[in-house]
């Protein structure tokens, strides 16, 4: 059976919805972890490996948290 349009409506904001709060996790995740890493003036076009690093564990934490918070508001459900 086919969906109903306002079904389909709603599939849709959903969507919409759950995009923008990636894009937005996504944003302050860049912004945390630029704040903390990168030098304010810059040397050089490519990020040295100190920076490279820190992002690199700034990022997976960020992540692992944001898991972490995710299972505990969901009441642990996955």
């Amino acid at each position: 059976m086919a969906a109903s349009p306002e079904e389909m409506a709603k599939g849709v904001k959903m969507a919409e919805q759950e995009m923008d709060y990636r894009v937005d996790l996504f944003n302050r995740m860049v912004s945390s972890c630029f704040e903390k890493c990168m030098d304010k003036r810059y040397k050089e076009g490519d990020l040295n490996v100190g920076e490279n690093s820190c992002v690199d564990r700034c990022a997976s934490k960020y992540w692992q948290v944001t898991g972490i918070v995710g299972q505990l508001l969901g009441g642990g459900q996955q």
